[in-house]
């Protein structure tokens, strides 16, 4: 099965004569005491791949405790931008870190048709094949048809099959056959049959489908728009895709508003965290 990840389109790579332990050790020591050692922080955490970065947790998990939460905001953002053997790797980790299975948090914290799609992403069950199937996309096309625009009420499990478990080659071509079907693209359709965070989910999922080096960029965008920044989306984009397509997510930044990422970070954020953020990005354009 080829993967969707082709070639390197990151801005970190490896870093040479990594140590878990001494990295964990040295993070302890930067952020205890009076005032924080930035400097060290930002060395470590912007020369260190996921993998390292990951191993650091870990170590220092291990060594001194931590915790962390998160919303459905990011809960979208993360599923659906992950790849099966990624979201497996997120699952392992997850347990690592809490003692406790993923899917069962999610469970605990979601409900309804929202809750069953995390779920089911969540299994990383997702086909990555970058063969399509014209007569599957027919297939697939009518039964979304069937199971909203054609009938009073929505069968939204059928949604949830295909989208969240279907190539993204395949629902690009999916979508097309949609649009053939019904005269309408599948995003007014699901604006128009679905609601709250399970319409959301859907969107985020039609949207990764079609281009999601844009969707990342428009999250980015909103990150840094407005009264004040969301950095917690803003660091787990930078960061989760510094290795893998921050440079398409730049260029998509660029042409859809005309200035760069780079030029963005300068003007909303500043001080060791704007050097940070600049570090990771690797260049303005």
């Amino acid at each position: 099965m080829a993967s969707l990840w082709v070639g390197h389109r990151g801005t970190v790579h490896d870093y040479p004569g990594f140590s878990p332990s001494v990295d964990a050790e040295a993070i302890r020591k930067a952020i205890r005491g009076i005032g924080t050692d930035e400097k060290t922080l930002i060395s470590i955490l912007t020369e260190r791949t996921n993998a390292q970065r990951q191993r650091i947790v870990q170590e220092y998990q291990a060594a001194y405790g931590k915790g962390t939460g998160t919303s459905e905001h990011a809960l979208i953002e993360i599923l659906t931008t992950r790849t099966s053997r990624q979201m497996k790797e997120i699952s392992q980790a997850y347990y690592t870190a809490y003692k406790k299975s993923l899917g069962d948090d999610i469970s605990s914290e979601t409900s309804g048709d929202f809750r069953k799609a995390l779920l089911t992403l969540a299994d990383g069950r997702r086909d990555e094949s970058l063969k399509v199937d014209e007569q599957l996309a027919k297939k697939d096309a009518q039964i979304l048809y069937n199971a909203g625009e054609n009938r009073w009420g929505t069968d939204e499990d059928k949604f949830t099959e295909i989208l969240c478990l279907r190539s993204f080659p395949q629902l690009k071509l999916t979508f097309d056959e949609y649009r053939n079907i019904s005269q309408k693209d599948i995003e007014d359709s699901i604006k128009g049959e679905l609601s709250g965070h399970f319409e959301d989910l859907l969107l985020a999922i039609v949207h990764c489908a079609r281009n999601m080096p844009a969707f990342l960029a428009e999250r980015l965008h909103q990150a840094l728009k407005g009264a004040g920044t969301d950095e917690f989306t803003l660091n787990r984009i930078m960061v989760s895709r510094s290795e893998m397509d921050l440079l398409d997510i730049r260029a998509e930044f660029k042409k859809h508003y005309g200035y760069s990422v780079y030029s963005a970070i300068k003007s909303d954020t500043s001080g060791d965290y704007e050097i940070t953020l600049l570090k990771i990005c690797g260049g303005d354009d």
